[in-house]
């Protein structure tokens, strides 16, 4: 890995040691060569993983015998090039308390500066062009260090002995804000720009802010008419906003944080963590409408930090600001200041600008603690592009993904090197977004593909894309079986598991919509077990965006083509519309058959009464989850449901939706039904896979697909299989989601390509 302070590191260590030698970048990686006594050697071997920096990460050390050189000292040596370099690159990390502090520091040069950093801490893949990872290969190398940086750079007992972003206010990046009142500023230092903005801020404005990977909207997220503005201009009617605080404590005043959330709040990785918001927060409601969960941050650059001290000087008060990603709904995240202006001239009042150039654009993390475990949900700054280990072939893949939430992902000697989230592959822009993203990773890691993997799903516009490439192996990935590998990559797993893929859409292998799976699976191949019983969707995506219409084709199915009477049936949709949808159901026109268990989500939430339509994506089932988590703490009591069949069994949970009727028509709490239906689903999950032990003998358990997002359902699945002995895997490095299915793909296209060359 490189660009964490590690030459450095090892410079230091070998001198202590006495030893002769020297350190370098190569096309390789990290290559060190010491000469020494024996003993003396061995002593700087032990301690080479034992004391290194925060974010050296070493699992594995490769040793060769080789000839003394005489060399009596040691020595940084200049980097080689290479066209066939390969090298691991960092995240970017969030800044240092060493550097926080010295921005706080009166009389320190860095006082007040903005883009403070060290060995430690900075940016690093937003930045970065090519490797080796030095200066001249990122961004920085528009700005030449002044002679106090320089000395810092070639001292071996500074923090920032060559550490690539270093810079200060003679020499380094500055704050520009333009637009709105930025023209009456008389000077444009960085605290009177950030002064400025804070005053923006209060009286309800909206700015525009370059973070470390892109811009980011803030507003005051306790003003109502600014949230609710924000929302107007940004077309984004009802998808929760994130907020960023100054410090855990606020975090901690406005929601309930348990220490593993706050270890995430203040982990170097920074991302949005989800938290249950306090009743008497005092946030906006516009804030996440309907929704119990808030995501909030913490600052991760100088930046931030500095703009909530003003903050606080200013307002005399703890701010809370929305910091939601600076882009129109549904494209690409914005990095370069023209293009800001242009494309957010009708969000933002005022922009703040600087002029170090974003080489990569990286939207925020999103996490949640999920079963005592770190579940990424949207994996981008701080996590990417951190590899992970397949140890399948040294086979070069490309990995499209899917439509939804899309990621690509290269392989090279081994690893497989997911990108950070792109988005869904809706617009041009996000198209154009993934192109741009593979032709700087393919460059960056020096990949060149020989076999493409790509999801069944004709329609995903990753799948055109990949069909499009000429000369390169096409590997069609069936969209379930990629969420199953996905998890098993992650743990390293080998030989066939229990899959449970569950989600919201994908193409099966009969041409029906999949969503309700399991399987037996290894990256060759699956064989499909199980599936929830199918319902018919009528009109397609119309039955995503109104929940009610996958309602009434459960109620058909499990009351035999009548619906009961009741007004709470009817309240969904006018008459008309109900009578032309079920005249599709019944007729079997314009209608799918689907197993989905995303759209069975959707459809229990429109039966209590939850959600008839939805904004975005998933809405239905977090409304549904968290009015579960209301009656969490009650029995374990389950619904009635039954497995009928063989290849595959079907999952028939008619009893369970006649009983959820019964419950609505007796006034039952929806919180109390939801958390019942919950509960049924992790038994469903249970049954299916102690049938299939009895059967084939195999005990490890793969959880993936949207629907494992859900922390009630998560954690009832794994207390449940674990009760019965099962190994239970889930996903952490790479999303549940969609997000995580080029990984899978990456590793079944792997797996094949071995295969054939053997």
């Amino acid at each position: 890995m490189q660009g964490v302070g590690f030459r450095p590191y090892v410079y230091n260590l070998a001198r202590r040691h006495g030893l002769g030698g020297f350190v370098l970048n190569s096309p390789r990686g990290v290559f060190i060569e010491i000469e020494g006594d024996a003993d003396t050697v061995e002593a700087f071997v032990a301690a080479l993983p034992a004391e290194a920096p925060p974010l050296v990460r070493i699992d594995g050390i490769a040793r060769t015998e080789v000839p003394t050189q005489g060399e009596p000292a040691f020595s940084i040596h200049e980097s080689e090039g290479g066209g066939s370099a390969f090298a691991l690159v960092p995240p970017d990390i969030c800044v240092c308390e060493a550097c926080l502090s010295e921005t706080c520091e009166p009389g320190n040069r860095r006082f007040e500066y903005p883009f403070t950093n060290c060995t430690n801490c900075g940016p690093r893949y937003s930045i970065i062009l090519d490797v080796p990872y030095d200066r001249p290969m990122t961004t920085m190398a528009e700005f030449a260090m002044c002679e106090a940086c320089e000395r810092e750079y070639r001292d071996p007992g500074n923090r920032r002995f060559h550490a690539q972003p270093n810079a200060c206010p003679v020499c380094g990046p500055r704050l520009l804000l333009a637009g709105g009142e930025a023209a009456d500023l008389s000077e444009q230092t960085s605290r009177r720009i950030l002064e400025r903005v804070a005053d923006i801020l209060r009286r309800g404005g909206i700015v525009a802010w370059k973070g470390l990977g892109g811009y980011q909207l803030a507003c005051d997220a306790r003003l109502p008419t600014a949230v609710e503005e924000l929302r107007r201009r940004k077309r984004r009617s009802e998808k929760p906003f994130a907020i960023m605080v100054g410090n855990a404590e606020t975090a901690v005043s406005l929601c309930f944080v348990s220490d593993q959330e706050r270890q995430l709040l203040e982990s170097r990785e920074r991302p949005i963590v989800l938290l249950r918001r306090r009743p008497e927060a005092g946030l906006a409601e516009a804030v996440s409408p309907g929704n119990p969960a808030t995501g909030v941050m913490l600052p991760c650059t100088p930046m931030h930090d500095l703009l909530f001290r003003i903050l606080r000087e200013r307002w005399s008060a703890e701010p809370a600001l929305i910091m939601t990603s600076g882009n129109i709904s549904e494209e690409p995240i914005v990095i370069e200041n023209a293009e800001a202006e242009e494309q957010l001239a009708d969000i933002a009042d005022v922009f703040a600008h600087h002029n170090r150039r974003i080489h990569t654009r990286v939207d925020d993390s999103v996490v949640r603690i999920v079963a005592g475990e770190t579940m990424l949900l949207r994996r981008a700054r701080g996590y990417s592009p951190q590899p992970v280990w397949l140890g399948r072939g040294d086979a070069e893949v490309l990995a499209c993904g899917a439509q939804q939430k899309n990621t690509l992902c290269l392989t090279r000697a081994g690893f497989a090197l997911p990108s950070q989230h792109l988005g869904d592959l809706e617009n041009f822009e996000t198209l154009r977004f993934f192109e741009e993203t593979l032709e700087r990773m393919s460059r960056l890691f020096h990949v060149r593909p020989t076999a493409v993997a790509y999801d069944l799903h004709r329609g995903y516009l990753s799948t055109q894309f990949a069909l499009k490439i000429k000369g390169l192996r096409q590997i069609g990935v069936q969209h379930h079986h990629a969420h199953v590998a996905s998890c098993m990559a992650e743990h390293g797993l080998d030989g066939r598991v229990i899959g449970v893929a569950w989600d919201g859409t994908g193409f099966g292998t009969d041409g029906t919509i999949w969503g309700g799976e399991f399987l037996a699976a290894d990256y060759l191949g699956f064989e499909r077990l199980a599936r929830l019983r199918p319902v018919l969707l009528a009109g397609g995506d119309a039955a995503v965006r109104e929940p009610w219409r996958v309602a009434r084709s459960y109620l058909l199915d499990a009351f035999d083509g009548a619906v009961p009477d009741g007004a709470r049936w009817a309240a969904a949709a006018s008459p008309q519309h109900m009578r032309v949808v079920d005249t599709m159901l019944r007729r079997r026109v314009h209608t799918i058959p689907t197993s989905s268990a995303g759209r069975l989500f959707d459809a229990v939430a429109s039966l209590i009464g939850l959600r008839h339509t939805v904004s975005f994506e998933g809405q239905a089932a977090m409304m549904l989850e968290a009015a579960a988590a209301e009656e969490w703490s009650g029995s374990d009591e389950v619904d009635n449901f039954a497995l009928a069949g063989v290849g595959p069994v079907e999952v028939d949970l008619r009893p369970m939706v006649r009983q959820i009727v019964a419950a609505v028509e007796c006034g039952e709490p929806p919180g109390r039904i939801a958390a019942r239906f919950h509960r049924t689903l992790a038994a469903v999950i249970a049954a299916v896979c102690l049938r299939v032990r009895a059967g084939l003998q195999l005990n490890q358990v793969c959880l993936s697909g949207g629907c494992f997002q859900n922390a009630l359902l998560l954690e009832g699945c794994v207390r449940r299989l674990r009760e019965e002995g099962f190994e239970v895997f889930f996903q952490r490095a790479v999303p549940p989601n969609d997000g995580g299915i080029s990984l899978g793909q990456a590793a079944i296209a792997c797996e094949r390509v071995r295969r054939s060359q053997e």
